[in-house]
């Protein structure tokens, strides 16, 4: 496996669009597309900021394919709880933005009754 598999593998475990990779790098979309295509090599500026991006990440395994892809065993228990606390957050959310939308609707069609008794006298 080459660098440009290796980094396509980073990308891919980070969960992150090879834009926000781009980003966060500080590389451009357009030079990592290539190089990660193969239409380029894979730079040592890309590289070094790689690196800097990711502190944990294995600098043998990236260039060369050897160990680990991180020097430390990465815990993200907390990532995960974090995560599940912001989906709870938006289904409460949600459930509240419902039953505002009901609540509108019911007001609104009172209205239109209350409108109607106006019209009538």
């Amino acid at each position: 496996m080459g660098i440009a598999q290796r980094l396509k593998e980073l990308i891919d475990f980070t969960g992150l669009s090879v834009r926000a990779f781009s980003s966060k790098c500080g590389i451009s979309q357009a030079t990592l597309d290539k190089q990660i295509k193969g239409l380029r090599g894979v730079s040592i500026e890309t590289i070094m900021n790689i690196l800097q991006s990711f502190p944990d990440l294995s600098s043998e395994w990236l260039i060369r394919g050897d160990g680990p892809m991180f020097t430390q065993e990465i815990d993200n228990t907390a990532e995960v709880a974090r995560i599940n606390k912001l989906i709870d957050t938006i289904t409460t959310l949600q459930e509240v933005i419902d039953a505002k939308s009901d609540t509108i609707t019911t007001m609104a069609k009172r209205i239109t009754e209350l409108e109607n008794q106006l019209k009538n006298k």
